[in-house]
């Protein structure tokens, strides 16, 4: 006989538990659909659409109405213009219906076959549209005395105009042209790889350096509560504010970083640091590092100060250098918030935009998959092929996400 015991039914209590946690739950899981998945779940949908940045707005008739002639008694002669177009370039517009009611005054000679008129009322009917189309319905007409006497203005009564039309992220039709084009030439490979160089060195970089400050400030002294501060200033700026800085100092032509080197007679010419490959890479990465090392400094200094103190005294006492207690007693300790820190500023600087569009623009062979997706969405309105990119950039996060959960932290105990 089998000592397994047999599985426990839930009971009326435990059902009620679960029905108020998934309710307490509920806001949050709303919230996070909407602010996460829903937008994820709408650039995986437009990647594969064939469209660009003006067809997102749905087809729809336009008109715009004006009176031509020159009326000086009654009697004269004119035109009713209407200028009828199709806003899209790329869906048509069905059942197209014309309304306008005619002011006192003005007469019509003669109407299109595809309209009426009753009691100063036009309505036309003109059917479906082509993407692009256009027309300029030209309506004769005559005034009297009274329309000219009375300056009346024709769009006082606005002409509307309506029709069924579908948007193209919309319909069915789907492609996958925006990822064909995206790896069929080189650059992307290129543009791949810078931003590695950029997320990668930028990462352990910004790590190195918060470690260094964390064991520069861990030991009391006086000033250190200043000196804190000084090293925060960099994470908490604004970056539109020392970008600029940064733009400025290192200026080939009035930065005084070059002003310092020609004056040093380091350099017979000045450097176009931020516009000379490769080393605009390096300095956006430079910056990197120095912009956001203060975050890094924070999570480890707090992490060290809560090492038992004990451990360092008996190691001293064992005759550890202070580099022996240091790898051994305080990077065992440190691995843990090391490797959570790795994960989240790798994605971070992977998504990194604002630092590298304010101190290149992505020029100069800066231009990482971030800049790729603006540039492909809104500098050449290709929104399907930034999309892709976008979607691209989330595939690689996945992929190294999960690598580092089943890898690196359960090497680290995570």
């Amino acid at each position: 006989m089998s000592d397994a015991l047999p599985p426990r039914k839930s009971g009326p209590l435990q059902k009620r538990e679960a029905r108020l946690a998934w309710g307490l739950l509920f806001p949050t899981i709303s919230s996070v659909a909407l602010v996460v998945i829903l937008p994820l779940m709408a650039i995986f949908w437009i990647s594969i659409k064939p469209i660009t940045l003006a067809d997102l707005r749905t087809a729809a008739p336009t008109v715009y109405e004006k009176l031509r002639g020159d009326f000086a008694t009654g009697g004269d002669e004119g035109t009713l213009e209407y200028r009828l177009k199709n806003s899209s370039r790329r869906q048509e517009v069905t059942e197209v219906k014309l309304a306008d009611t005619i002011p006192t005054g003005l007469h019509i000679l003669k109407l299109d076959e595809r309209c009426e008129l009753s009691d100063q009322k036009l309505t036309c009917e003109f059917g479906d549209w082509q993407a692009g189309y256009s027309e300029k319905l030209r309506i004769p007409v005559q005034v009297n005395q009274q329309f000219i006497d009375d300056e009346i203005n024709v769009r006082s009564s606005k002409a509307q105009i309506s029709g069924h039309g579908v948007s193209a992220l919309l319909n069915g039709e789907f492609t996958l042209t925006n990822f064909t084009k995206i790896f069929d030439g080189g650059e992307f490979w290129n543009v791949m790889g810078v931003t590695l160089f950029y997320t990668i060195f930028g990462t352990i970089g910004a790590l190195f350096v918060g470690l260094l400050a964390a064991l520069i400030l861990n030991k009391e002294f006086k000033g250190q509560g200043v000196l804190r501060g000084l090293f925060l200033f960099p994470y908490v700026a604004p970056v539109i504010a020392v970008a600029f800085t940064w733009v400025t100092l290192f200026d080939p032509f009035s930065g005084s970083a070059n002003a310092l080197l020609l004056q040093m007679d380091i350099v017979d010419t000045p450097i176009n640091f931020f516009g000379e490959k490769p080393l605009a890479l390096i300095m956006v990465t430079i910056f990197e590092i120095w912009r956001y090392f203060p975050m890094a400094f924070l999570f480890i200094l707090a992490r060290m100060q809560s090492i038992n103190a004990d451990m360092y005294e008996a190691a001293e006492m064992d005759g550890a250098s202070p580099f022996q207690q240091f790898w051994a007693l305080s990077m065992p300790q440190l691995l843990g918030i090391l490797s959570v820190l790795f994960l989240l500023r790798f994605i971070w600087t992977f998504n990194k935009f604002d630092d590298i569009f304010l101190l290149t623009g992505g020029n100069a062979g800066t231009r990482t998959l971030t800049v790729s997706v603006y540039e492909q969405a809104f500098a050449i309105s290709n929104i399907g092929a930034g999309a892709a990119v976008a979607v691209i950039i989330f595939a690689v996060l996945l992929l190294f996400s999960l690598f580092f959960f089943k890898f690196i932290s359960r090497e680290e105990g995570l």
